[in-house]
């Protein structure tokens, strides 16, 4: 029996049901392999002093610091972040929270291997508790992690030492991993691992049927997430505005809400562009699965798990060249891969309504993105890293 600590500040909770719900999906799928014994800790950052008891950081501080989630033990130790420090002493503080924790676990759950599912501040403090307790560490990488962190002069450092210091790396796409490399993270060491789709839940339906329960007839285009800059929810309103007759649904929620509201105002497109706010992922598929076409035009990615959704929905997707975008466009039944311009955007929207790919063929582009394949993956890094430390 491998028995698993899974580390992941990207975790669902009560009050972010949303907040990573495809590290919870994957935790839950390790977790039910027969060869796997798994104890989860996620921990929440919170600010010092009276600020953790201001907005959002006050509902968080009241949630309980140790649950059964979805069926499996997991903790929610706290641990300070320091605002207006770009994030320099983040991973210290998560360590020093978390070396009581986990020397309280060691006492009945003697845990083989640390699964680090998110590179900063996880990965720093993960290789560092890896040390303390003998064991291996894998840290995987999925977007900012790197981009962000990994590159920003108050954190590079300490996510380039984590990569070169821990047994293994996992990457969500190809792209990714080149990324980590050309930070100077050794390949060999480097696994893409795909995200997984629940094949069962997204799935085409009776588009005509989906489009009028949403209230829209005529063309439909989805965005699904955050509104932060980096996303273009901008780029696709400004395409959207150059297509008549074509709605547009945005599913996400974020800090740009008001300046994509006054960009919609300013174009007068109000009547067939909504911004939706946080959906519920359990209502994604539906919404998906109704459109025509789904669009982000992202600045940066690692594989974002609506492109896969969207096309196990049967809708083809139009994205930017950003992270693992060539990792799922893989065909023109796929959709379209282009530069982040509403024109250009329109152009491949436009293409794809006037001559639509069969939804069962977009459908299986994305065939081998399974749960059960990356469960079985993410089984065999982790036991072949316990093996060799053994």
């Amino acid at each position: 029996m491998l028995r698993i600590l899974t580390l992941s500040t990207l975790f669902p909770d009560a009050t972010r049901p949303n907040f990573g719900v495809f590290v919870e999906r994957q935790t839950l799928g390790l977790a039910a392999h027969p060869d796997v014994s798994l104890q989860a800790v996620a921990p929440i950052g919170l600010p010092p002093g009276p600020l953790r008891h201001l907005g959002h950081y006050a509902t968080l501080a009241k949630l309980p610091t140790h649950e059964r989630w979805k069926g499996i033990e997991l903790h929610r130790p706290r641990f300070t972040v320091r605002p207006f420090l770009q994030g320099r002493h983040h991973a210290a503080a998560l360590q020093r929270a978390l070396i009581p924790v986990l020397d309280t676990i060691r006492e009945d759950f003697a845990f083989d291997v640390i699964d680090a599912s998110f590179f900063f501040p996880d990965g720093p403090a993960a290789v560092a508790l890896g040390k303390r307790y003998g064991v291996p560490v894998s840290i995987k990488a999925r977007g900012s992690d790197i981009h962000i962190w990994g590159n920003a002069p108050a954190t590079a450092a300490q996510v380039r030492a984590a990569g070169r210091n821990t047994a293994g790396m996992l990457a969500v796409s190809a792209a990714m991993k080149a990324d980590m490399v050309a930070m100077g993270l050794p390949a060999d060491r480097i696994r893409v691992h795909h995200t997984g789709v629940d094949q069962d839940r997204f799935h085409p339906v009776d588009r005509v049927a989906a489009k009028a329960a949403l209230g829209v007839t005529g063309p439909l285009v989805v965005s699904v997430g955050a509104l932060i800059p980096r996303k273009g929810h901008d780029i696709v309103i400004d395409a959207v505005a150059a297509l008549p007759g074509v709605t547009l649904l945005i599913a996400g929620q974020g800090p740009a809400r008001s300046t994509l509201e006054a960009r919609i105002a300013r174009l007068g497109i109000a009547d067939r562009v909504r911004l939706l706010g946080a959906v519920p992922h359990a209502e994604i598929p539906k919404l998906i699965a109704a459109a025509d076409v789904s669009a982000l035009a992202s600045e940066s990615e690692g594989l974002a798990n609506a492109w896969v959704e969207s096309l196990a929905c049967g809708t083809p997707i139009v994205i930017t060249d950003a992270g693992g975008a060539l990792d799922v466009v893989t065909s023109p039944k796929a959709g379209r891969v282009t530069i982040g311009d509403p024109l250009a955007f329109a152009a491949a929207i436009g293409a794809l309504l006037a001559d639509p790919p069969p939804p069962q063929a977009t459908r299986a582009t994305v065939a081998s993105f399974t749960w059960e394949a990356n469960t079985a993956a993410l089984y065999e890094h982790l036991a072949t890293l316990a093996a060799n430390r053994s």
